[in-house]
């Protein structure tokens, strides 16, 4: 009698090999515990791209598709998590090709791909408690300039807020645009280390994928793969 033929598991985390181990063998718990340990992070990765709420939602959705369909092919060279943000990667950014083609992944601007602050939606009119945390995320921002070193600040307020090149940032403040270049670069890196700080725990509530949102996307995946 021919043995059925076992799928050949990576050596990776045990965690992970115990629920690539049942996922292969099409158990519905162990599929529905990866995506659901991995779906905020890769819809974060895949907004930070696209900048699309739908439009990333389909990206975490296709990429687990593709992962599960090739699953024997995880040879665990790094971690499942690692392997899914590979994927949701290369389809966020394939997507973004194809509205601007010509576009690479280190053409995106810099720290997309990095913890961020994320712009937020517009809140609407009729909800005032999204405009009031706006309103408050806004003020930290403020805040947060005003406390730059003032050769920074200047720098800043010039190129960033006014939106003067270097140039003009280089003659209106007697510098050389060299200067201007460096003097940018650090002040940015100095708000965005003050804002985080500020505003950390707020970023990472910003856009949430649990719940009935996280339910759903599993749902349809599993669905698709014919686990249910």
């Amino acid at each position: 009698m021919r043995q059925a033929h076992t799928p050949h598991i990576p050596p990776v985390d045990t965690g992970d090999l115990d629920l690539i181990r049942r996922a292969l063998a099409r158990d519905e718990t162990a599929a529905r515990a990866i995506m659901q340990a991995n779906n905020r992070r890769l819809y974060r990765l895949a907004r930070g791209i696209l900048r699309n709420d739908g439009e990333a939602e389909d990206v975490v959705q296709e990429t687990y598709v593709r992962a599960f369909t090739h699953l024997e092919s995880f040879r665990g060279d790094s971690s499942l998590a690692t392997w899914l943000a590979r994927i949701a990667m290369n389809e966020a950014l394939g997507r973004l090709r194809r509205q601007r083609p010509g576009v690479e992944l280190s053409s995106l601007p810099q720290g997309v791909l990095e913890a961020q602050i994320i712009q937020f939606p517009r809140a609407a009119a009729d909800d005032p408690e999204k405009s009031m945390a706006q309103r408050e995320i806004q003020h930290v921002v403020e805040h947060a300039i005003d406390e730059l070193p003032e050769p920074f600040r200047l720098v800043f307020i010039t190129r960033v807020i006014e939106g003067m090149n270097v140039e003009e940032t280089a003659e209106i403040l007697g510098l050389n645009p060299v200067t201007v270049k460096t003097r940018l670069h650090r002040a940015r890196v100095m708000l965005r280390d003050n804002v985080e700080k500020k505003i950390g725990p707020v970023v990472m509530d910003a856009f949430p994928f649990a719940g009935r949102r996280c339910e759903r996307l599993t749902g349809a995946v599993l669905n698709r793969l014919g686990f249910i």
